[in-house]
């Protein structure tokens, strides 16, 4: 091979290079214009209720009264953190025993089982769960578990929602939690061992502390995409316009807000830019979450090293 063509063959190379990591770095800003975009052009369509009332009153006031031109945000952002705090709180300590147990104690032969079942379980649509927390969760939180509480719920409650949702986001939860389990190396618990650590200390003192950034991380995910769920909270939450007093009343969360109104009612002076605010409040919620968890993940991380 001569040297012009061994010189050719750099220059091609050197060109492909270029030429993919232009484009890597095009793709990469038209993401990060899109966020940008998608929360401006929010923005923009919310400027017509910001003449009208202050952000402050908007997001403190708890009447919605779109006819009398009263639009309180408070008991949609309540009942969205209730759902969500219900949904975290069970689905947290499930999710994270079991990943320990698939991880550290399950046999091969039920691996081969769980996975495909969870698998299944984030595959299915939003809906379904919907159906089945009328069906089943609805009835036995008015039949069974609020007449031990309180004298009179319909089932349709806060708890209703945050047992579905948590439902929802817990074969996410567990995967991550294997995932992150998994890339622990194998010599670091063998040593443990051998300096006669029980195994739940070693997976107390080892895993755990060395998967803490991930776990984290993880969980931040999974609050992420619980925030945004919509159709089966919807069907189960009962959609009331109130802040919850407790896990057995009703409530309404900023997602179904919108998926429930939009398009309807729309000729109400406000009402779509009311809409489009409760759209910007959840899209500026999600990405503050996102930024202070990467800021603390990276201080977590720093610590660890």
């Amino acid at each position: 091979m001569s040297f012009k063509s061994i010189t050719a063959t750099s220059r091609w190379r050197i060109f492909k290079d270029r030429t993919a990591g232009g484009i890597m770095l095009t793709l990469t800003l038209l993401s990060i214009c899109l966020v940008i975009l998608v929360g401006f052009g929010l923005y923009l369509k919310s400027i017509p209720i910001f003449q009208e009332k202050s952000l402050w009153e908007l997001l403190t006031t708890p009447h919605w009264k779109p006819l009398k031109g009263d639009f309180g945000f408070l008991p949609f952002i309540m009942g969205t953190v209730w759902v969500t705090g219900i949904a975290i709180l069970w689905t947290l300590p499930v999710s994270l025993l079991t990943a320990i147990f698939l991880t550290e104690n399950a046999r091969p032969q039920m691996k081969k089982f769980v996975f495909p079942a969870l698998d299944i379980l984030a595959a299915l649509p939003s809906v379904v769960y919907g159906v089945w927390g009328i069906l089943v969760v609805v009835p036995w939180i008015s039949d069974k578990l609020a007449p031990h509480f309180v004298e009179y719920s319909t089932g349709y409650t806060a708890l209703a929602g945050g047992i579905v949702l948590g439902i929802m986001i817990l074969p996410l939860l567990i995967s991550l939690f294997v995932e992150i389990f998994s890339s622990v190396p194998k010599e670091l618990r063998e040593a443990s061992l051998s300096l006669g650590a029980t195994k739940w200390q070693t997976t107390k003192r080892v895993l755990l502390r060395r998967t803490a950034p991930g776990i984290f991380a993880a969980v931040i995910l999974s609050v992420s995409r619980a925030l945004g769920e919509t159709m089966a909270v919807l069907m189960v939450c009962g959609n009331i316009a109130k802040i919850p007093d407790s896990v057995f009343d009703g409530c309404y969360p900023l997602p179904a807000l919108i998926a429930n109104n939009y398009g309807e009612m729309l000729s109400v002076p406000l009402y779509e830019s009311a809409l489009m605010l409760a759209a910007f409040i959840l899209f500026v919620v999600v990405f503050l979450f996102n930024v202070v968890s990467r800021i603390i993940l990276y201080r977590i991380e720093k610590s660890f090293q």
